[in-house]
């Protein structure tokens, strides 16, 4: 399997779970503050979009 469309996928399962994360922090489900929830969304958008580019980008060999 090719490492970079590995890379990819798990990049984007953890920005994914940041997102998540975060997004509960927001909605005061977990022990975050608001302000401090911004840090895992934060995170989580660069994670998400390095990963789904990095997917997208890696083309496939037979």
């Amino acid at each position: 399997m090719n490492q970079k469309r590995t890379f990819g996928s798990l990049l984007t399962l953890l920005g994914i779970a940041a997102l998540i994360y975060g997004a509960l922090g927001l909605l005061g489900m977990v022990q975050l503050s608001k302000m401090n929830s911004l840090v895992p969304l934060g995170l989580g958008l660069v994670f998400f979009f390095a990963g789904i580019s990095l997917v997208r980008a890696t083309g496939d060999r037979a």
